[in-house]
């Protein structure tokens, strides 16, 4: 004799239960193999350790370079009030940098009307205002600027670990209860080619391996010491840690403490994009 199943209330719960139970089962475990530990030793006798910790703690630079390319909105914001306000676009094969300024009020060509655009296309810089390609050799050089150091700031975590970057450890210091790690970070001019190189401070939490202040110079503005002040947030996005916060302090004049040297934050982050050198290109003249 033929019996034909008839489930009971019951019996759905439990399947609905164990399919749920299921499916947060392999949720987890997802989320954990995305979330893979860090394998570098982090060991202060060996300062290069210590920051290639710090990137793997951030994402790591593979997952990075996975994700292609990015875009954001990028805001520079002066205490004076004066500000620059960008949509940045980044491929991270070759560091393409380009930008579009709909605010260019304190560094970025504050005397011209218009939006600009800055574009790296992995060999030469180009502005460009309102769709025409600027010659100024003032506009061009700080157009160089914006796209290197933006780049920079997006990717910093990860560049740090770049070819011809020297690390020294200059022991512990305490900061608000904290005890930092201190890792000096040089460039090596013969490796790196440029005529101004920066240096860093950086402040490691030793136990959460992540740089949460950092100290620097800005050689190509005639600071040379690293005396500006960044704090930062991170925020998680797409199995990487992104700063979306840089507050900035400098010495005061007087020699009293830090005043706000610039805020400088991000929003509305996309990744893997599809950009391409040529339909940058062709975003130059557009609205």
């Amino acid at each position: 004799m033929n019996r034909t199943f008839k489930p009971t209330l019951l019996g759905l719960s439990i399947l609905v239960l164990a399919m749920s139970h299921c499916t947060q089962t392999e949720k987890k475990q997802a989320e954990a193999k995305e979330q893979k530990p860090i394998t570098v030793l982090y060991d202060t006798n060996d300062p290069k350790s210590m920051i290639l910790t710090v990137a793997e703690a951030c994402g790591g630079i593979e997952r990075l370079k996975a994700l292609k390319d990015v875009e954001f909105d990028y805001h520079y914001l002066k205490p004076n009030g004066k500000k620059d306000i960008s949509k940045e676009r980044y491929i991270f094969d070759k560091e393409i940098s380009w930008a579009k300024y709909s605010i260019h009020e304190d560094m970025v060509s504050p005397n011209l009307e218009g939006d600009i655009v800055q574009f790296y296309d992995g060999e030469t810089y180009e502005v460009y205002n309102q769709g025409n390609k600027l010659s100024n050799a003032h506009d061009i050089s700080v157009g160089q600027f914006s796209r290197q150091t933006n780049f920079m700031w997006f990717t910093m975590m990860f560049k740090l670990t770049d070819p011809g970057t020297v690390y020294e450890y200059l022991g512990k210091k305490e900061v608000e209860g904290t005890n930092y790690d201190l890792l000096k970070v040089t460039y090596d001019p013969v490796i790196t080619e440029k005529e101004h190189n920066d240096t860093y401070i950086l402040y490691i939490n030793p136990d959460s391996k992540m740089v949460e202040l950092f100290k620097f110079s800005i050689e190509e503005f005639g600071i040379n010491n690293p005396i500006i002040l960044s704090k930062v947030t991170y925020t998680d996005m797409s199995g990487i840690k992104v700063i979306s916060r840089r507050e900035m302090f400098a010495p005061s004049p007087e020699g009293k403490g830090m005043i706000p040297f610039v805020d400088q934050h991000i929003k509305n982050v996309k990744f893997n994009n599809g950009f391409t050198i040529e339909n940058l290109r062709r975003e130059i003249s557009s609205d």
